[in-house]
């Protein structure tokens, strides 16, 4: 399995996102983030994984992702 770069800049953005609920939305602003940050986010949203091109909430597909993200990262940081 290869990781590239888009993947990575997906996966920091979904770390952003409160994995106990589904309450707490994030907000990506255009004018204070990365073009990579941009791109991933649009990029999830093209997915189904958030529900606003610029973040919003996790859909029922962005909360699955979120509990497996962390979830892996529990295992490969367990302190």
């Amino acid at each position: 399995m290869k990781l590239d770069q888009e993947f990575l800049e997906e996966m920091a953005i979904l770390s952003l996102f409160n994995e106990h609920t589904q309450q707490e939305g994030i907000k990506v602003h255009e004018h204070k983030a990365s073009e990579q940050d941009l791109s991933a986010t649009k990029r999830l949203f093209d997915k189904g994984v958030v529900t606003q091109s610029d973040g919003g909430y996790l859909t029922s597909l962005g909360k699955e992702a979120v509990d497996h993200l962390s979830d892996l990262s529990k295992m490969l940081n367990p302190a």
